[in-house]
């Protein structure tokens, strides 16, 4: 039986296929390759095209014997949600129900889906617990909440199954050095600094420093997206043992500032990395962590890879070798 990975071309996604190949699963990958990448692809039998298109589904189903489906796919670029809310609704929201109808119709009961903290919006207290508020500042967290609700009425009326997994900020890249991070563009702190480190851009901008943080700067989870991975594939576990539908935070509880990760940077690259200074960007809250212990507790995750210096490190090492990204655009 295989497991199917819809985005499994993307970051997180070909991440997830590598952990699933290092334990020889039998992998089939959707991606409609806009943001992901061929060569990030380490195994797996890969389709391209939409979820929205059922007969698509109808051919990948029909076949190969599928068992669970761990579901990345969607955009997921904040302030474009914004512009553009029904680009949004429509693949992320859209796009799953055409799978979660795709799944009754082939009696695959297991999903895990890979959720986001900004289901949360402004949090309430910290570290933020899996049963606090969900109330989304922003379309994209929006329609990842609705994709969730979606797979909780599956389950009442299907059975569907479904681990919802929350998480902020992916970052490093694998061991093998093969996989990283190559998104266009590009919006994450982490490769946007090892960018100015290799003089692809001038500075790193850091948007306010009045916070009331120790360093003045907003402070964010960070995990190696290796220990994402590994998050998901223990979901999928989970699900095949039996287990009910739940949803678990993915954090590292207590989070690292925008000037942590810039002199981290510099440290582990030996680069000068110049920093510039300006206004706050509209509501972006102080500080956004997670708390884990559920996950900890339930699917026996146990991240490795929490350091930040190795969380650069691995990215910082991928970037050198593929200053261009992947070769594949």
């Amino acid at each position: 039986m295989a497991v199917l990975v819809t985005g499994g071309a993307g970051y997180i996604g070909s991440h997830a296929v590598a952990a699933l190949v290092e334990r020889g699963e039998e992998i089939v990958i959707i991606d409609n390759l806009q943001q992901g990448h061929k060569d990030a692809i380490i195994g797996g039998k890969l389709y391209v095209g939409d979820l929205r298109d059922g007969e698509f589904l109808d051919t990948i189903f029909q076949e190969n014997s599928i068992d669970a489906v761990i579901h990345f796919a969607a955009n997921s670029l904040v302030g474009e949600s914004m512009k553009d809310p029904g680009k949004y609704y429509h693949n992320n929201v859209y796009g799953t129900l055409v799978l979660l109808e795709k799944l009754i119709q082939y009696d695959v009961k297991k999903i895990v889906f890979s959720s986001t903290a900004a289901t949360y919006g402004e949090p309430e207290s910290l570290p933020i617990q899996e049963n606090d508020r969900t109330l989304p500042t922003n379309t994209y967290g929006e329609t990842k909440l609705a994709m969730e609700k979606m797979m909780k009425w599956y389950d009442t009326a299907y059975g569907l199954k479904f681990v919802a997994l929350r998480y902020f900020n992916a970052a490093g890249a694998h061991a093998s050095g093969r996989i990283g991070e190559d998104h266009s563009p590009e919006t994450h702190l982490v490769p946007l600094v090892i960018q100015a480190a290799l003089g692809q851009r001038p500075h790193i901008s850091v948007f306010g420093e009045d916070y009331p943080t120790e360093d003045g700067t907003c402070i964010r989870d960070y995990i190696h997206v290796s220990d994402l991975a590994d998050a998901h594939v223990l979901a999928v576990d989970r699900l095949r043992k039996g287990g009910e539908s739940s949803v678990y935070n993915l954090g590292n509880g207590t989070g690292f500032s925008v000037k942590q990760v810039i002199d981290t940077a510099r440290q582990v690259t030996g680069r000068e990395i110049a920093a510039v200074i300006e206004d706050r960007r509209a509501g972006d809250p102080a500080i956004l962590v997670a708390s884990s212990d559920r996950a900890r507790q339930e699917l026996g995750w146990n991240p490795t890879r929490n350091k930040l210096e190795d969380i650069i490190g691995s990215a910082w090492a991928w970037h050198q070798a593929n200053p261009s990204g992947y070769n594949d655009k």
